[in-house]
């Protein structure tokens, strides 16, 4: 049994876990924008009373936790808090701190997983920040906060151990792996 239109976006949404922009939902999706208005309209009406809401601007969409969810997102956000960053955060931060930024997909091409939840967390704890990617802004862009380099103990990403050489070992992985996406 396939999806609903509007149920296929929700999934689109989720599955995305940022707001993603009109025009790449309508190419995705391979829908007119009317199809598009009328599943927006009737996703928005199933979600009511439920722990989910759809954020609407102009133009763009994002799934997000229902206001009336708060209270208990916000424990979970603060037992989160509360935990180590563990392997996966710090393996996550030294990238984004050596390569001085980095795109989820270049986080998890280092790392051989998915980030995201990595990410999540690091972004929690302001420890990285985002930003729009400025070689293709349809990405995004993770840099260290002061945050994190006081959380470090180090006043700039130079005072890392072995900066000059994994930064650069970094850089050339991140040049191959450009070089054989440009190949394939």
């Amino acid at each position: 049994m396939a999806l609903s239109l509007p149920h296929t976006l929700q999934a689109l949404l989720f599955a995305s876990g940022e707001a993603l922009p009109k025009k790449r939902v309508l190419s995705l999706l391979e829908i007119p924008e009317e199809m598009l208005e009328a599943a927006v309209t009737e996703l928005q009406d199933e979600l009511q009373g439920t722990g989910l809401s759809l954020v609407i601007t102009d133009n763009e969409f994002e799934l997000r936790t229902s206001p009336d969810a708060s209270l208990v997102v916000e424990k979970l956000r603060q037992s989160e808090l509360s935990r180590d960053l563990g392997k996966a955060g710090l393996e996550t931060l030294a990238i984004v701190l050596y390569q001085n930024g980095a795109t989820r997909g270049e986080v998890d091409f280092v790392r051989g997983v998915n980030s995201t939840a990595a990410l999540r967390s690091l972004l929690l704890r302001g420890l990285v920040e985002r930003s729009a990617d400025e070689s293709d802004k349809r990405r995004a862009r993770y840099t260290v906060t002061i945050d994190a380099l006081a959380h470090l103990g180090i006043s700039k990403r130079e005072d890392l151990p072995g900066f000059s050489e994994l930064s650069g070992t970094l850089g050339a992985h991140h040049a191959a792996a450009e070089v054989s996406s440009e190949v394939a």
